[in-house]
Order: structure tokens, then C-alpha cells, then sequence
């Protein structure tokens, strides 16, 4: 007598949808504007410590004469955000379940996964500091020894020199597989340690498989972050008081619409 087959099942954290159409990012974005305005003072005042934040990075880099890693930087934002943005995840939990919200518990949160969210952000940090050295060692290879010209000075270097040219080529490419890489492993990873018991490297893990089995939806989502994020530098972050808090709650609804 020959028993019944099992299927195996899956722990759930390992159940999420798959291909999701591109035109769900937009649907993100505007889930993230309405959480917003729901006691908007919090993402307010959120948002507006991560542009302080930034801008007295930039700030450091100019007075420690750093000014050569700055681009490397401003990129290494998009890898590091997600992790900033654990505050945003948390409101957006909140009135999700019906829970009152409150800035402090946006500063101070508490994470299922406790202290690996920790681990995960220094993991990404440690990958930012990765790519900024990479910059660094790219410059060198086409420059060799050549002093940084300084910022009034980079961008006719880089537009009317052969050299400069060569060097946007391969920047860009080095750089777009750590962006990728980068955004892979931290899109999802930091809510789903904010909403379950996971390890980081399983979270991150996870993470890279929802991007993965969600490609199209996941590439207008980070074209849209790479455009306003671009749009909070250019005003000199001032408009990443809001934009950050809006794509913070977006990612929140990003990382429920594609959880099984």
C-alpha cells in the first residue's frame, strides 16, 4: 500500500507573487503619497533629518577636501536609504493595522528580526564604502596620479577628453552592477526584517529573489527613485523632506504588494 504524496510546502517568507505589472510602481508611489499625509508632521519631520543628514555629509566632504568621492557618495545614498527609511516602514505598518502613529516610534523602532537589521545595515554600508573605493580606483586607472580638478573643473575633463570619455564608459558600467546588486538585496530586505523573524542575509537573499521574479515592475520603480532622489539633489535636498518619505511608504506597500 503505497501512501499518499506530499507536496512540499514553503515557509511562507519564501511565498511572494510574481510578475506584477509595470505599471504597479505607479500604484506604489501614490500609496506612499496618500501615508504621507496621514499625520504628515511625522514623515515631515523624518524626512527632513535625512536631509540634514545629507547635506552635512556633503557639507564634511567639502571641509575635509573629499570633494573627489563626492558622486561616489551622493550614488552610495541609494544603497544606504533603505535602511534610513525603516522609520517610514514602520509608520506605514502602523496605520495599515490600524495602529495610532507617533514620531518617536518612527525614530525608535523595533524590528522582529531585532538586532540583525543592524547587521544588514552595515552590510550596506560596507558595500557603499565598496563602491565609493572602486570610483577611487577607476579615477586612478585612467588619471593615474592627476590631483581631482575639483568640482567647477570635473565635468570638462570628463565631456572633452578621450580619457574622460573612456572613463564615464566604464564608470557607468561598474557602477550600474553595484547599483543593481545594491538595489537587489535592500529593496525588500529591511521591511520584511521590520515585519518577521529573518536573518539579514536571508532577507537579503529574499529580496534579490522578489526583484528578480518581479523584473519590469522593479525597473520602473527604481527608475522613479533614481529620478527623484536625483531631483532632492539638484535642489539641494530640500525636496528630499518630502521625496524620501513618499518612497519610503511606497517601498512599504512595494514589499506588502509582492509578499504571498
Amino acid at each position: 500500500m503505497s501512501l499518499p504524496k506530499v507536496e512540499p510546502r514553503h515557509p511562507p517568507a519564501y511565498d511572494f507573487r510574481r510578475s506584477l505589472p509595470a505599471s504597479a510602481a505607479f500604484g506604489w508611489l501614490a500609496a506612499g503619497w496618500r501615508d504621507f499625509w496621514i499625520n504628515p508632521l511625522a514623515s515631515l519631520l523624518y524626512g527632513l533629518l535625512v536631509a540634514a543628514l545629507s547635506a552635512a555629509i556633503v557639507w564634511g566632504l567639502f571641509a575635509l577636501k573629499l570633494d573627489y568621492i563626492l558622486f561616489p557618495a551622493l550614488a552610495g545614498f541609494l544603497v544606504v536609504g533603505p535602511f534610513l527609511a525603516i522609520g517610514l516602514y514602520e509608520k506605514s505598518r502602523r496605520i495599515a493595522a490600524g495602529e495610532r502613529v507617533r514620531f518617536l516610534r518612527m525614530v525608535f523602532v523595533r524590528p522582529r528580526s531585532g538586532y540583525q537589521v543592524v547587521f544588514a545595515g552595515l552590510l550596506l554600508s560596507l558595500l557603499m564604502l565598496l563602491w565609493m573605493r572602486a570610483a577611487v580606483i577607476i579615477y586612478a586607472l585612467f588619471f593615474g596620479v592627476r590631483a581631482f580638478p575639483g568640482i567647477d573643473h570635473i565635468a570638462e575633463m570628463l565631456l572633452t577628453t578621450p580619457t574622460g570619455w573612456a572613463m564615464l564608459v566604464v564608470g557607468t558600467a561598474v557602477g550600474g552592477l553595484f547599483a543593481a546588486f545594491a538595489f537587489a538585496i535592500s529593496a525588500f530586505a529591511i521591511p520584511m526584517m521590520l515585519s518577521e523573524r529573518v536573518d539579514a542575509l536571508t532577507a537579503m537573499g529574499l529580496s534579490m529573489a522578489r526583484v528578480w521574479a518581479n523584473r519590469p515592475v522593479m525597473i520602473v520603480w527604481g527608475a522613479i527613485v533614481c529620478v527623484l532622489v536625483g531631483l532632492s539633489i539638484v535642489t539641494g535636498f530640500i525636496a528630499l523632506t518630502v521625496i524620501f518619505p513618499v518612497l519610503g511608504h511606497g517601498v512599504w506597500h512595494a514589499y506588502r504588494a509582492l509578499s504571498g
